[in-house]
């Protein structure tokens, strides 16, 4: 919650799919950017509406998740929340310098 309010948008894939959830968002005043299901017509037309630079950047994260997991581990080893947070920061911080070295 620490930096709820800097949130604009939020993307994600279509597992996340849930009117009431895109209700929540909007309420909050974040922006959705998460692709319809496809059941109806209506539903291209929704996900052609969604702007594929902001949506693509969920490719970039995903992309960075994974090579952080394949370097430094999946798994988390502390048990309280707020230290498997510095953990999970931690190793970000350390990818990002490993990257700026190789620069």
């Amino acid at each position: 919650l620490r930096n709820a309010g800097d949130l604009r948008s939020l993307a994600a894939d279509k597992g996340y799919d849930d009117m009431g959830f895109r209700e929540e968002l909007r309420a909050e005043g974040v922006r959705p950017l998460i692709k319809h299901r496809v059941f109806a017509p209506y539903d291209h037309a929704h996900n052609a509406r969604i702007d594929d630079d902001l949506y693509n950047q969920r490719s970039v994260c995903e992309t960075v998740n994974s090579v952080i997991k394949r370097s430094y581990g999946s798994a988390v080893r502390a048990r309280a929340w707020y230290r498997q947070f510095r953990e999970i920061v931690l190793a970000a911080a350390v990818y990002n310098v490993e990257q700026a070295v190789k620069q």
